[in-house]
């Protein structure tokens, strides 16, 4: 919108045009016609597994989604956060079942500058649903994705872990991998909830989120492809 509206004062012979187009893609976008496509696109090629297998000493990796503050002004995990942190506790219980132990790493530090890291805000959120303090790992530095797995993957090989499960949104799933397999770790990805569109005419504040978060990941994911073609990455 911004490209636009700086076109629209650039361009005074085609301001209608730029108008009429910049309207149109709102329209798109936000009545889902375009969202909708655009989260396909970035929830596609995660292949995740239908169930989690653990042996010996499990790692259940949780990737940070982040915090908002609730109408009392308190410092809690944002809806796909939530998601995440129940279908991470749904996953420990399955492994204590099992496996030799199971360890919960949740990697998210505090790009927004809130009060506390998103590790940090999660934390009292997994103990509450049946997941044992002893068995918390919290990596608080990350910033950005690449971040997360470049951290977890070092405690990951520190701690030798037999088995690994990557726990994040379908949308942010391929573009995780990407970066994990990067540092030579191959997670068995698991999806805590996936995003749709809600198609329609009238235009939804919802579908705009969705668009940009679906961008975020699709931008994310060429940013990975030309720094790695690069060596950058």
């Amino acid at each position: 919108m911004a490209l636009f509206f700086a076109a629209f004062l650039l361009w005074r012979r085609q301001r209608s045009t730029v108008l009429i187009i910049a309207l149109a893609l709102f329209w798109l976008l936000s009545s889902g016609w375009l969202t909708a496509p655009l989260l396909a696109w970035a929830q596609h090629g995660a292949h995740p597994v239908a169930r989690a297998t653990f042996s010996g000493r499990a790692a259940i990796v949780m990737l940070g989604s982040g915090t908002e503050y609730d109408a009392n002004g308190r410092l809690i995990p944002k809806r796909d956060a939530i998601a995440r942190i129940e279908k991470t506790a749904a996953i420990y219980a399955d492994c204590t079942r099992v496996a030799a132990r199971c360890d919960v790493i949740v990697s998210g530090g505090n790009p927004q500058r809130h009060e506390a890291t998103e590790a940090d805000t999660y934390l009292p959120w997994l103990l509450a649903r049946g997941v044992a303090r002893n068995d918390v790992v919290l990596e608080n530095r990350s910033l950005t994705t690449y971040e997360n797995a470049k951290r977890v993957v070092s405690i990951l090989q520190r701690e030798h872990y037999d088995s690994t499960i990557l726990v994040t949104s379908a949308h942010q799933m391929p573009r995780a991998l990407l970066d994990f397999h990067r540092f030579g770790c191959f997670p068995q990805p698991v999806i805590s909830n996936t995003r749709r569109a809600h198609v329609g005419v009238l235009p939804r504040y919802i579908n705009l989120v969705n668009a940009d978060i679906a961008l975020h990941e699709l931008i994310g994911i060429a940013q990975f492809r030309v720094y790695h073609a690069i060596g950058w990455f």
